[in-house]
């Protein structure tokens, strides 16, 4: 018998956010029935779903169109058996960030910025996540109070940007980014603040009283970089939840993957940019397929991405173009691809 908790144990609600989190849909087959789409159980991959389990929010998959098996946003979610392939040159860590591992979640690949892995934990699972792999459970920095990357960071006075990753690290409660925050603020050669997030376009719940109080208690300036790969993923909820953001000075850039099937075509991407902009995000990066085991299906070979980038270029603004990027390990920074 499991005894009473004492009637002075107070026990929090969860919030909006978390009941969201938790009622996320785990099963594939239980996705495809939601979607009209019971044939397409025979693509799926139960090998890839055990090594990567599903999670997607139910307001995410909203705004799939049910009947459709060619639907962009389905398609990154969904664990097929596509993932099972062995492919050569892809491999678990794709990007090298096990070579810049410093130890308690801190990642070090860049001159003046550390990255770090604030937790393993996402509201929704990309197939094509390049940190799919990541050992979190022995590797992330909010273990143990974030004390080992913050003492780190202390010692290392070059740094001057702090960028929260994971996972992401809005998964994490707004006491625990306190934690973090409030110790940062003594670490005077810190200047900068940048928040990688995918929250406010798959749970945009998370965006509320307590999230945006925080924020507005931050002493630095603010990037919050989102990661959104098609004009489908935005709706008013997502609207409202990065006007808010907004609201508390930060600056909103879009990160997205070039993705075969999901957003490879000039009219994809450019209704990408110009409904990401709408919603106050400036298009930042289109990224090159970082080749992580499991997401070969999802490439697009270079040729193919500079004449999508260049027609893109052609169509819109300079400002609504994001840089067409590849991640190689162990170069200073992101490498952006020309045409020849």
């Amino acid at each position: 018998m499991i005894p009473a908790a004492p009637a002075s144990v107070q026990h929090t609600p969860p919030s909006r956010w978390q009941t969201a989190w938790r009622d996320a849909v785990r099963d594939p087959r239980q996705l495809l029935a939601m979607l009209g789409l019971e044939q397409l159980a025979a693509q799926l991959s139960d090998h890839a779903a055990q090594q990567f389990p599903l999670r997607v929010p139910r307001g995410f998959i909203a705004r799939m169109r049910p009947g459709d098996p060619a639907d962009p946003l389905l398609r990154q979610v969904l664990p097929v058996l596509d993932e099972d392939r062995i492919v050569p040159g892809f491999a678990l860590d794709a990007v090298g960030d096990g070579l810049a591992r410093r130890g308690g979640g801190l990642i070090h690949k860049y001159q003046g910025r550390a990255l770090l892995i604030a937790t393993g934990s996402c509201a929704v699972h990309c197939r094509y996540c390049f940190r799919r792999h990541y050992p979190y459970a022995e590797d992330t920095a909010a273990a143990g109070g974030w004390r080992q990357a913050l003492a780190l960071l202390a010692a290392d006075t070059s740094t001057h940007e702090v960028i929260l990753s994971g996972g992401d690290p809005l998964s994490l409660a707004d006491h625990k980014l306190a934690e973090l925050t409030d110790v940062l603020r003594t670490l005077p050669h810190i200047r900068r603040l940048r928040i990688h997030t995918r929250l406010p376009v798959v749970l945009p719940e998370r965006v509320d009283t307590g999230l945006l109080d925080w924020l507005g208690t931050l002493p630095w300036p603010l990037t919050v970089v989102i990661h959104a790969n098609h004009a489908h993923e935005f709706d008013a909820s997502v609207d409202r939840a990065l006007a808010a953001l907004r609201a508390t000075g930060a600056v909103l850039l879009n990160q997205a993957v070039l993705l075969r099937g999901v957003n490879d075509t000039v009219d994809a991407l450019a209704a990408l940019c110009e409904r990401g902009f709408a919603a106050g995000v400036l298009p930042y990066y289109l990224h090159q397929l970082d080749r992580v085991a499991g997401a070969a299906h999802f490439e697009v070979d270079d040729a193919t991405a500079l004449a999508l980038h260049a027609a893109l270029s052609a169509r819109l603004s300079g400002y609504l173009v994001p840089r067409l990027v590849r991640e190689i390990p162990g170069h200073p920074g992101k490498t952006a691809l020309h045409r020849l």
